[in-house]
């Protein structure tokens, strides 16, 4: 990677294909610089190790990039062969399996075949885990399946479950000591003090790019949207990866500044007709990304609404640890059902939704369970209709492309006889 890429001359896209590279890339002169690396949690602060100098990597959206690229069934069946349960989130058995292929290289000095044919970037072995449990209790025991595998440290950032809203003021008191131990934990490892004045920088960095990426997807509320509602699964890599980097706010401002110009001329990266709305519950299928976009597309369905990027604008006062611990505590899947409504809700109404779509994910049983219930409240509070469908975010084999179709149809006819009783 040159410094003296000129950065004003790229699009978005290619800055988010220059930053996603980079940050891998980083990682494999790591310890040549006198780095650690750190696979981490997706919603786990970055703010700490940033501050140390780790260099991150983050399991999850690895396994998503290798599920996007058709590989993942490959390295769960490894996974699989090693006793981890088709059950578990996809995303585990993804990494674990890919864990799995590259202690074997790390042990014989032979490459797998596996490893070796794998499409996504190559993720070195880390040095140390960090989790947080916000988004699921699932991540505890994969790191520390990591942390006893590898024989690395562990770290834990213990958030409570909100059974109500707001965050309350125990909850933030005990999530700041979790905080102030993860620090603790972070000099040992490293055999240095944590900087505190540099922890405020980094902290201020986050939050700009957390509004650049907060202004960038708040274009998909102007009609027609100026955005391809599946391009925010793909920029979403960015704020997962680097939240506390200056890239981010780079690439979701020149992002802003293009989709405002689309706004301008009338014009939007979704090639098709805008007639109808939607919004998209869930993770997305990345195994079937064509698969679940196409006939949205076919049917003039522009998914303009979304919970799941939403996942990482994480708001805090800077130098304030409570906030913080608020902030990454309030993670959608983390709060009651009352709160889930809430926030559907809010996306219908602020994005102009006439239709939502509910992807039941057999690896995401936190949201999965939770969005039977939750459909039905938010329809009875918005009168907007849904239809759900089967599937998974990693494993192949859990989705059907014609049962997709056949509920997407139902939906976009559902939503053009609503729109004939509302002219009449």
């Amino acid at each position: 990677m040159s410094e003296a890429v000129d950065f004003s001359t790229m699009t978005s896209k290619q800055l988010l294909g220059y930053f996603q590279e980079k940050a891998y890339s980083d990682s494999y002169n790591a310890h040549e610089n006198g780095q650690l690396i750190c696979w981490s949690s997706s919603i786990a602060p970055s703010e700490f190790c940033e501050v140390m100098d780790i260099v991150m990597l983050y399991p999850e959206n690895h396994a998503a990039a290798i599920s996007a690229k058709k590989y993942a069934e490959t390295i769960i069946n490894i996974s699989e062969s090693k006793g981890y349960d088709v059950d578990l989130c996809a995303y585990s058995r993804v990494n674990l399996g890919y864990m799995e292929l590259l202690k074997e290289e790390a042990i014989t000095g032979v490459t797998p075949e596996a490893l070796a044919n794998c499409p996504a970037p190559r993720m070195p072995l880390p040095d140390l885990v960090i989790t947080c449990n916000n988004i699921c209790n699932t991540l505890l025991k994969w790191y520390e399946n990591l942390a006893v595998s590898l024989n690395i440290p562990y770290i834990i950032i213990d958030v409570p479950y909100n059974h109500t809203m707001p965050v309350s003021q125990h909850a933030k008191e005990y999530i700041v000591d979790q905080f102030k131990y993860c620090i603790k934990q972070l000099e040992d490892v490293c055999g240095k003090p944590f900087d505190y004045d540099k922890f405020v920088k980094v902290q201020e960095q986050t939050q700009r790019s957390v509004a650049a990426w907060d202004r960038a997807m708040g274009m998909c509320a102007h009609t027609p949207s100026p955005m391809n509602g599946f391009d925010m699964f793909n920029y979403m890599g960015l704020i997962v990866c680097a939240r506390s980097k200056h890239d981010t706010e780079v690439t979701f401002n020149r992002l802003y500044e293009e989709l405002s110009e689309h706004v301008k001329n009338g014009t939007s990266t979704f090639k098709g007709v805008e007639k109808f709305r939607t919004a998209w519950e869930g993770i997305a299928v990345w195994p079937y990304l064509g698969a679940t976009s196409k006939p949205l597309k076919a049917l003039n369905c522009n998914v303009v609404g979304s919970t799941y990027p939403g996942a990482w604008s994480i708001h805090y006062e800077v130098g304030d640890l409570e906030a913080m611990a608020a902030g990454y505590s309030k993670m959608y899947s983390n709060t009651c059902l009352e709160n889930k409504v809430d926030v559907i809700s809010t996306v219908l109404e602020t994005t102009h939704c006439t239709g939502i779509t509910y992807h039941l994910n057999r690896s995401c049983k936190l949201m999965d369970f939770l969005n039977v219930e939750t459909a039905e409240l938010v329809k009875e509070r918005t009168g907007v209709p849904y239809v759900s469908f089967d599937g998974d975010q990693a494993d192949p084999r859990a989705f059907s492309p014609a049962q997709y179709e056949t509920r997407v149809q139902a939906l976009a006819e559902i939503m053009e006889q609503n729109a004939q009783e509302s002219a009449n």
